[in-house]
């Protein structure tokens, strides 16, 4: 009993890897991935489709064995967890002081849409589709890419749009008001040719 306890205390807490390379493990791994994002797309973040999604959630697993190497202990995951948490703090923390780094390392903002027209160049640059573009449009709230004005993809992988002003729907009931209007003053007018008619 005392060889099984101790056993299991040694799998449980005893780092079977030098405490360096637990701690160059996760940060190596962390800049790697960034890189990757950064080289890629910010379609992955924004997972437009099942792929980018299907990318994402296998690249956890994929990363696992390089992250914790031949060590699977308590001890081991923890402080692997650290040093992610660590190298993250201070990424964001070097990023907040130094704004040109910022865009150098997360990327820019692309405009997908100016001026309600639709930019293909930027579109193709970001590996979107015309169709994607619309699939977005309805999760923000939009009938048509038509009634954008701009659309932003920013760095993260989200999307600012923003309809057009007056939006369509506007646009087609002030038509409608108009129309109404136009067709009262006829209706009007022929009533009075019928009235002097009869008188």
């Amino acid at each position: 009993m005392h060889l099984i306890s101790n056993a299991l205390f040694d799998d449980m807490f005893l780092l079977k890897l030098p405490v360096l390379e637990k701690i160059l493990r996760p940060i190596l791994v962390y800049f790697a991935l960034i890189l990757l994002l950064r080289v890629f797309g910010k379609r992955e973040m924004a997972q437009l489709n099942p792929f980018d999604l299907v990318v994402l959630l296998s690249v956890s697993n994929t990363v696992q064995n390089a992250i914790i190497g031949d060590d699977n202990s308590l001890t081991g995951g923890l402080l692997g967890a650290l040093a992610l948490f660590a190298i993250n703090y201070l990424t964001v923390r070097f990023l907040f002081r130094h704004r040109n780094w910022h865009e150098a390392l997360g990327g820019s903002p692309t405009e997908l849409i100016q001026n309600g027209k639709v930019n293909h160049m930027a579109l193709a640059k970001e590996l979107i589709t015309e169709a994607d573009l619309t699939v977005v449009a309805h999760r923000q709230g939009f009938v048509d890419v038509e009634e954008i004005d701009k659309c932003i993809l920013e760095p993260g992988g989200t999307f600012f749009m923003q309809g057009k002003k007056p939006a369509v729907d506007d646009l087609r009931h002030a038509e409608l008001v108009t129309l109404i209007g136009e067709l009262r003053q006829q209706v009007d007018l022929l009533g009075m040719e019928v009235r002097k008619r009869v008188n």
